[in-house]
């Protein structure tokens, strides 16, 4: 069985790698952001209530997450795996976290941290576009990865944009909350051998096969 949990910084690239392990592995990649939002469309208690407090931009609370990420993990396709990123965001939670796994009978499997400078991750943020059509993703930061024409998607034509949140104001806040509540967590599972770091600072392809080889050691 493969249970894989990364932990990074924003904009890191944790997504990404979530979904090529994925894929490559057919586990489910289980984000609690998505489990949320499929409970908040339920005409349920649960349900409307996840629903008014996403409404309200305040953050569900940890024993109602907890609850719905064990009943997503004792599901039959995470029998052999899965992998999980955006959870858990503070060091009670992962306590937490590890109780449910101990529950189901499940071992915490690798927690991968990715590594990466704070510069490097400003640049991203920053010069990271979006076509509105296809969203495909570009970085005008990042010559590989820049449009052939500024704010034209190679891939459609469409227009690029950049998101509301895709400033240096709200990464310093997302950066600096990151840094308060998820470095603890690093530490917690540093403690108990179970983390291995990577450089982020490097090609998707080339960190996927960084990883690929850590789940496979």
């Amino acid at each position: 069985m493969k249970n894989i949990m990364f932990i990074a910084p924003p904009a890191a690239g944790k997504g990404t790698q979530a979904d090529l392990v994925s894929a490559k592995y057919a586990i489910p990649h289980i984000s609690t952001g998505d489990i949320l939002r499929e409970k908040a469309k339920e005409d349920s208690e649960i349900g409307n209530y996840v629903k008014e407090t996403q409404a309200s931009g305040q953050l569900v609370k940890d024993d109602i997450t907890l609850q719905l990420l064990k009943e997503r993990l004792a599901k039959d396709d995470c029998k052999n795996g899965f992998v999980i990123e955006g959870f858990p965001r503070s060091l009670d939670q992962a306590y937490e976290y590890d109780k449910v796994l101990k529950k189901l009978g499940y071992d915490i499997g690798k927690i991968i941290y990715i590594n990466i400078d704070k510069k490097t991750l400003e640049k991203r943020i920053t010069g990271r576009r979006v076509c509105e059509d296809c969203n495909a993703t570009y970085n005008i930061n990042d010559k590989d990865n820049s449009p052939e024409v500024e704010s034209v998607c190679d891939n459609c034509g469409g227009k690029l944009y950049q998101r509301s949140d895709d400033n240096l104001e709200s990464f310093n806040t997302r950066f600096q909350m990151y840094t308060e509540k998820t470095e603890p967590i690093i530490d917690h599972y540093r403690k108990q051998n179970v983390l291995v770091e990577v450089d982020g600072d490097d090609t998707v392809e080339n960190i996927f096969k960084k990883i690929d080889k850590i789940i496979n050691e």
